[in-house]
């Protein structure tokens, strides 16, 4: 007697990871002085550098977005994720706005899918100061289907680690997850080891390089994968002329994970 072993079929996603830097330009380090105007006013040339962004998204299937403005002065009011989410195609976005000063800037997680998700949720993360925060969603049914969420981490140690900690407690022994954004650290730093701990999630294989954009030489941003996910290919792409570079990675999941 022979046993014929059926494996499910997979399928094969395109997800994509940016902070977008509210449409701002940021070409070297003197721009942050010079070039600071921007994070407060609607001038520059904010529109062209969504419209760049809105391509590079468009051949994607699912994007996380950082530090996108959910609609203030500098934006002109326009909720970037909203506008990326039509120019680029997508049927269905959401984001969490985070932290806002005084009505003049504003920032925001994003999510562009072309996925419906059964769920959304949004979680304000633990840290020293507020305005971080991380948007989960759900696709798929129960713990097999597939759950992406999109984080924007604290500078200081202290504050990620705790930021990671409850993070964890979100995505524990679910095994198709991904956690996608910008975590202001190294992967293999000690405050991501509760990550590894208490979640299927696992290190990268490869070090993407993202920050600075004009010359990168720290991969602080990154799509982390449980074990039950395999990445095909990653690679940094830029981001119209945000300080980060975007990651874009090819990832094959179980089919039966977005049924």
């Amino acid at each position: 007697m022979v046993l014929h072993v059926v494996k499910s079929q997979t399928q094969t996603l395109r997800l994509l990871t940016a902070n977008i830097q509210a449409g701002s330009s940021t070409r070297r380090y003197s721009d942050y002085v010079t070039r600071s105007w921007s994070h407060a006013l609607p001038a520059g040339q904010k529109r062209s550098s969504l419209d760049a962004i809105a391509k590079l998204a468009s051949g994607r299937d699912i994007v996380g977005l950082q530090e996108a403005d959910p609609g203030s002065l500098r934006s002109g009011f326009t909720n970037q994720t909203h506008y990326l989410a039509e120019r680029a195609g997508f049927n269905y976005w959401s984001h969490q706005p985070n932290r806002r000063m005084g009505g003049v800037a504003s920032s925001a997680n994003g999510l562009l899918s072309r996925l419906e998700p059964v769920e959304v949720q949004d979680h304000a993360l633990p840290g020293r100061l507020g305005g971080r925060g991380v948007l989960v969603a759900r696709f798929g049914d129960g713990d097999q289907g597939l759950t992406v969420a999109v984080a924007h981490l604290s500078l200081g140690m202290a504050s990620r680690l705790s930021q990671l900690d409850f993070i964890s407690d979100l995505l524990s022994d679910l095994p198709n997850a991904v956690l996608m954004g910008d975590f202001n650290c190294m992967a293999d730093r000690p405050e991501m080891r509760v990550l590894y701990h208490k979640t299927r999630l696992q290190p990268p294989s490869c070090n993407v390089l993202t920050f600075p954009s004009w010359g990168p030489d720290r991969a602080i941003d990154h799509i982390l994968l449980t074990d039950n996910l395999k990445m095909v290919d990653t690679r940094a792409v830029a981001a119209a002329h945000s300080d980060h570079l975007a990651v874009e990675m090819e990832v094959q999941v179980p089919g039966e994970s977005l049924r």
